[in-house]
């Protein structure tokens, strides 16, 4: 394939490819030095007064997971008032009665809401619109032995939101670390990117590059600069103000949008609001990718939608991707005696810079990060088959929806 190209143009792309990581590695925000993003060794701090927390689950056929999860919630060593709410998004399963099962084995029966979501409206996706119902359900936090009736000493206000996901399960201190360090820094939004599985051959081939490309993409010390307009956050775990819900106009400011945590991360802190994210291990998701299959759906279900739905801007990442992650390592095989020394030096940094995320998820660096190259071109194909079900009319589908469906059409698949 390097026949193809005139010296000249080998060199060019060489430039070009090498400039690319030259960027990425010292100008996008160090996004790949992972431990200095892992929130779970920071001093433990203990607060005179803990606010009032509401948890809100959106749950849809999870009957697999939604125990785990539940038990893991009315376990938090909270400090101060703590209640759950269970959205029942249509589920055709046994999710709703496995929740409120597991709360009352728990005894925590008092404190765990599970609720029906109503009629999914037009123009809303299914997930915003069960938290907007976990919201009107989710109005006074209650501690263990309170009752319904008059707002006592038992039901609070809450001062703070916590959205999470009927897949993730969070370490008993997970909520008492993000409400510490909300209240620290004055933060309107925090957010962990919990631990996804990488057991199976799949994963462990494409999950940390999950990671890796997100991070990219929203670097978390430009989401936490004030003075920069990036926002991004992890929807299994929001912890958010209760003012900035109301500053933004809750979630019927965001309802369409498929990307809903990265676009509520947007709103908050376009409203002014302060936004962190940061990793954690100790919190981590019970949903196992089997089969490449699997993993390219779940990348395919936002990867067009990043893209804002346009061909132009496809067009330019599949050329981007090629330069950024397929070239370096055909640089190598160019006869020109320049651009193979380009290629391999833009890779080094491309393998330098992937390591960490491949150590944190326990994997070797030696054996995986030197194949990014290859996970790139996989990414790049689900990017592609992305915009593809979209033309299709089958755009971000998830649990039986097509959240994302063409212009011009209203059908919201039940």
């Amino acid at each position: 394939m390097t026949e193809l190209f005139h010296p000249h143009i080998a060199n060019v792309i060489g430039i070009i490819t090498l400039a690319i990581w030259l960027h990425l590695f010292f100008g996008r925000g160090c996004f790949w030095r992972v431990r200095k993003l892992d929130a779970d060794h920071e001093a433990g701090e203990t607060l005179r007064e803990w606010p009032s927390v509401v948890a809100v689950l959106p749950a849809r056929n999870e009957a697999e997971t939604i125990g785990r999860v539940v038990a893991a919630l009315v376990h938090q060593d909270y400090p101060g008032a703590f209640s759950v709410v269970v959205v029942d998004d249509h589920s055709e399963d046994e999710t709703a009665s496995i929740a409120r099962q597991v709360a009352a084995e728990n005894g925590a029966g008092e404190r765990v809401t599970v609720v029906s979501a109503s009629e999914l409206p037009e123009g809303w996706t299914g997930k915003l619109w069960a938290l907007n119902e976990g919201l009107s359900n989710g109005a006074v936090s209650k501690t263990a032995g309170s009752s319904s009736g008059e707002l006592g000493a038992a039901e609070q206000i809450p001062g703070f939101y916590w959205f999470t996901d009927a897949d993730v399960s969070h370490a008993p201190d997970t909520l008492r670390r993000l409400v510490r360090r909300a209240k620290r820094d004055k933060l309107d939004l925090a957010s962990l990117m919990v631990l996804l599985e990488a057991k199976t051959f799949p994963e462990r081939a494409l999950i940390p590059a999950f990671l890796y490309f997100f991070l990219m993409l929203y670097p978390p010390k430009w989401i936490a600069d004030e003075e920069l307009a990036t926002a991004g956050a992890a929807g299994g775990c929001i912890l958010l103000r209760r003012e900035a819900i109301a500053r933004i106009g809750s979630f019927a400011a965001i309802r369409g949008e498929v990307i809903d945590d990265c676009a509520l991360a947007k709103a908050v802190k376009n409203s002014g609001g302060k936004v962190w994210m940061g990793l954690t291990r100790k919190s981590t998701s019970l949903r196992a990718y089997g089969t490449f299959g699997e993993i390219r759906d779940l990348i395919a279900r936002t990867a067009f939608t990043q893209l804002r739905y346009s061909a132009l801007v496809l067009a330019g990442t599949l050329l981007g991707m090629f330069l950024t992650y397929v070239a370096p390592v055909i640089l190598l095989f160019a006869h020109d005696s320049t651009a193979p020394v380009l290629g391999f030096a833009a890779w080094l940094l491309m393998t330098f810079s992937f390591a960490p995320t491949v150590s944190f998820y326990g994997l070797s660096p030696a054996v995986w990060a030197p194949l990014l190259p290859l996970t790139a071109v996989f990414y790049t194909y689900a990017t592609w088959l992305s915009a593809v079900r979209y033309w299709l009319g089958k755009g971000g589908l998830w649990k039986g929806r097509a959240q994302a469906p063409r212009k011009g059409r209203t059908h919201f698949a039940r």
